[in-house]
């Protein structure tokens, strides 16, 4: 009999996180202020507290998990790794498939890896309150979840199409005392800014981050700090703990490493937790395939330019080296809200561009009914972002077919979709658009980022 629950004790589970940056062949470009000076510790200050700015400027390989985090994550973790068996025999594919499942967490996702970690640091250096942006509402949760945890006050800016299609979120933040507001609001200037030039607005993530970043700088207390659920290097560093978990559950089962590495990509976070630790693998030779999926509704990594860029769409946050559509973009309003951001993380920009990831984008109707595929065949009801990953995990497992290869393909399952049933009744009844967006609009949008400095694109041309 197969083995299709690969499970981890406690004992086994990672007590440092990896830390991309220090293996990457080309190192990362500095992030920037807008007149082109290199930013410095000092200057995130106001945003984040100094032992989150350490971990974000960090070149150190390995970097400790402290044990009151630890304490807190073995409420879930280490979280089980699973054989898709059934969906293999549906595609009759010679390809093995497993995923880890995050959506066993409290929040339902992977996203409570780096909140509980960004809540502790937050609270050991005597911040009182957090606030935070959150698209489809599993950062928003997440975050909640863990300020209840520590303690802290958390205020929440929950874009505003998601706030209307999820209101279960809502009520989940509500839960761990977290406050939730529709984004843009009228609580900020770029709040009321945006909904001054744009009052129909389905919102972004770029815009919920700056109403969160001005509700932190100007608490003049001083007592209010910022949390991000992606993107940067500290956040996507709290998540290789699943790729991490995963090397080791692979190893018993007989695999070193996968042939093929998916996971689906709004910010990055997921992504990199299940990827970064086998990228390791790949610098040092492994040949394995490793593929970020972006939603076609907002694709910075297939079509959008790597380019110095805000992270949000008033220009409160530095400029980050990355794949971006430009800050100003308004993705569609799909369900995978998680997937509507319109740059990608700094860390894995640098490793496409290095040639070491092979990104790809899918759209929402595909997306849609490779999850439909997935509840029938395993079981479980996953996140709408989780099934672009799937997706392509059906596309790699049919290629597999095709060439007549026995390939173990390795996922990241980022969360449950338990409270995203609304997408799936439009998808079953037939009311489900296309989420791609025109090259015109995005032609329009990448205008304005050529306008600010440039990124070289540096590489050792390797792979």
């Amino acid at each position: 009999m197969e083995q299709i629950k690969i499970f981890l004790d406690e004992k086994d589970m990672p007590r440092k996180w990896y830390n991309l940056a220090a293996d990457l062949p080309t190192a990362m470009l500095p992030p920037l202020t807008p007149d082109g000076q290199v930013v410095t510790p000092q200057m995130l200050e106001a945003v984040f507290p100094k032992n989150l700015i350490e971990q974000e400027m960090s070149t150190k390989r390995w970097i400790d998990i402290p044990p009151e985090v630890l304490e807190v994550l073995y409420q879930w973790r280490p979280s089980p790794l699973r054989r898709a068996v059934n969906l293999e025999r549906y595609l009759k594919t010679p390809a093995k498939i497993y995923y880890k499942d995050e959506s066993v967490s409290p929040a339902g996702s992977h996203k409570t890896n780096t909140s509980v970690a960004q809540a502790y640091y937050n609270k050991k250096f005597g911040v009182k309150s957090l606030t935070t942006e959150t698209g489809a509402g599993q950062w928003g949760t997440a975050l909640a979840y863990a300020c209840h945890v520590f303690g802290l006050e958390c205020k929440v800016f929950m874009v505003r199409v998601s706030f209307e299609q999820k209101p279960m979120r809502k009520i989940m933040m509500g839960l761990w005392g977290a406050n939730c507001i529709a984004s843009p609001s009228n609580e900020t200037q770029a709040g009321r800014t945006i909904l001054k030039s744009m009052p129909d607005t389905p919102g972004s993530l770029g815009i919920a981050i700056s109403e969160a970043v001005e509700a932190a700088v100007t608490d003049k207390t001083g007592r209010t700090r910022y949390a991000l659920g992606s993107v940067l290097n500290h956040v996507l560093l709290h998540q290789t703990i699943i790729g991490l978990e995963a090397q080791k559950q692979l190893k018993k089962v007989g695999i070193k490493n996968p042939d093929v590495i998916i996971g689906c990509a709004g910010g990055g976070s997921n992504f990199a937790g299940i990827a970064f630790p086998f990228t390791q693998e790949k610098i040092n030779g492994a040949k394995i395939d490793i593929i970020p999926v972006e939603s076609e509704a907002c694709p910075k990594m297939t079509k959008g330019k790597f380019a110095y860029d805000h992270g949000d769409i008033a220009g409160m946050t530095p400029l980050l080296p990355m794949h971006t559509l430009g800050s100003q973009f308004v993705p569609p309003a799909i369900h995978a809200g998680g997937l509507r951001y319109h740059g990608m993380a700094p860390l894995v920009s640098q490793a496409i561009v290095e040639g070491l990831m092979r990104p790809t984008a899918v759209d929402q109707l595909h997306s849609y009914e490779a999850a439909i595929i997935w509840a029938r065949t395993e079981g479980f009801v996953i996140a709408p972002e989780s099934s672009n990953a799937v997706a392509q995990v059906i596309k790699e497992a049919n290629k597999a077919k095709k060439e007549g290869k026995q390939k173990t393909i390795l996922f990241n399952l980022s969360g449950h979709g338990l409270l995203d049933l609304v997408g799936y009744d439009k998808y079953l009844s037939g009311k489900l658009e296309s989420s791609q967006v025109t090259s015109d609009e995005i032609k329009r949008s990448l205008e304005r980022v050529q306008k600010v400095h440039v990124a070289p694109m540096r590489k050792t041309g390797k792979w």
